[in-house]
């Protein structure tokens, strides 16, 4: 109950006093700093236990993937096989959702066939889950593959919109569309998510006129449109360059405009060259914001557009003076099963040498390709103008 309700010190004071702990105990003092995503804590009280069942193993893997530690979560999993329990159900959710996070499609794979090669049970939690993972992983059609083989008659909302949301998110809106259809026609009552997965799916089709139709449907529907389902609605407007009305809308909305709207309109004013309004814009993220390092480098970045050098100098200074740091940027690449992190301007890795020579010669083959290009558009203008002459 107090880890529950975020009071892990409460909770740890009643775990001390305990007399003659057991296993329940145990995991419940382990569940609560896996709640409250103090995992060097969990990781104390795991380490500390004189056993372990399975739910001692999935309460760790779960606090990691919720703490944004996916790869710590994988780690764990793989320790688990090697020397722990068999995983259950709930473990192979937060296992698959730290792949969907880190974009492992191998590993996912490999998650996928130790369910089967395990006898578990695929229930629906289980098969959203895998559904989710695959389509974050870029393999739209084995997530297809496995929402098809669910029943239609045991489907729920869930696995409906990983399925619609995979679709979206790959910019395959037109079946993103039809599945929304398809359940419909099955019966399966949409959700405030479903709206949102739609909303998505028309922002990347630039289709206006559907998203409208969706955003008024929530109301009509009995559900409120949240800040997320507006945050959409801002972005499918401001891709498809109607910024007068993206901001108008923020402006007579009901709720505070948040960082996601006008982040998704300042994306959009400057994609659209109207830098009048992302100036405007981008003034009112870094009040709302001001300790966010993105911020300030949105409006520079609308300065550098612009050519205004000192005021995008200005904005990197004023960034500099409150003490904000640029957070380098990272990705994740998976390689034969392994993953592999590269920071921006970082040489760690141990491939970094060849890494970068690569990198080299893939530059300079795009300088040549340019330059080749040029020279040949060159002649050929040249010989345009010479048959110009001719009359």
């Amino acid at each position: 109950m107090y880890a529950s309700c975020g009071n892990i010190v409460w909770a740890q004071r009643v775990f001390d006093s305990i007399q003659g702990k057991n296993l329940v105990s145990w995991n419940s003092m382990l569940d609560g700093y896996a709640k409250c995503e103090e995992m060097a804590m969990a990781q104390k009280v795991f380490e500390s236990m004189p056993e372990k069942d399975v739910r001692s193993w999935s309460s760790l893997i779960d606090g990691y993937v919720k703490a944004g530690e996916c790869g710590e979560a994988m780690a764990i999993f793989e320790k688990m096989r090697a020397v722990g329990p068999k995983a259950n159900e709930v473990t192979m959710v937060s296992v698959s959702c730290a792949c969907a996070h880190l974009g492992a499609l191998e590993k996912g794979r490999m998650i996928h066939k130790y369910i089967v090669d395990s006898g578990l049970p695929l229930t629906l939690v289980l098969q959203t889950s895998l559904v989710d993972m695959y389509a974050k992983c870029g393999a739209i059609e084995e997530a297809l593959l496995v929402f098809r083989g669910v029943s239609k008659s045991q489907s729920d909302v869930l696995i409906w919109n990983a399925m619609i949301g995979g679709l979206a998110m790959h910019g395959l809106v037109e079946e993103s569309l039809k599945l929304f259809r398809e359940m419909q026609i099955a019966g399966v009552v949409p959700d405030e998510v479903t709206y949102l997965c739609l909303l998505a799916a028309c922002a990347h089709g630039g289709l206006v006129k559907e998203a409208w139709y969706f955003f008024e449907s929530l109301s009509k529907c009995g559900m409120t449109p949240t800040s997320e389902h507006c945050a959409c609605m801002v972005d499918v407007l401001a891709r498809a360059g109607q910024l007068t009305t993206a901001y108008q809308f923020i402006c007579q909305m009901p709720i505070e405009p948040t960082a996601s709207m006008l982040g998704a309109l300042l994306s959009g004013c400057i994609n659209h060259r109207n830098l009048a309004l992302a100036e405007i814009v981008g003034r009112k993220l870094i009040e709302l914001e001001p300790n966010h390092d993105g911020r300030y480098i949105g409006l520079s970045n609308v300065y550098a557009v612009d050519k205004r050098w000192d005021d995008a100098r200005s904005m990197r200074e004023a960034m500099e003076k409150r003490g904000v740091k640029k957070s380098p940027g990272f990705s994740f690449v998976e390689i034969a099963g392994i993953l592999h992190r590269f920071i921006a301007h970082d040489k760690s890795h141990y491939d970094s040498e060849e890494t970068y020579s690569m990198l080299n010669f893939v530059v300079y083959q795009m300088k040549f390709s340019c330059l080749k290009d040029n020279h040949e558009r060159s002649l050929n203008d040249t010989s345009m103008e010479d048959d110009l002459h001719l009359f």
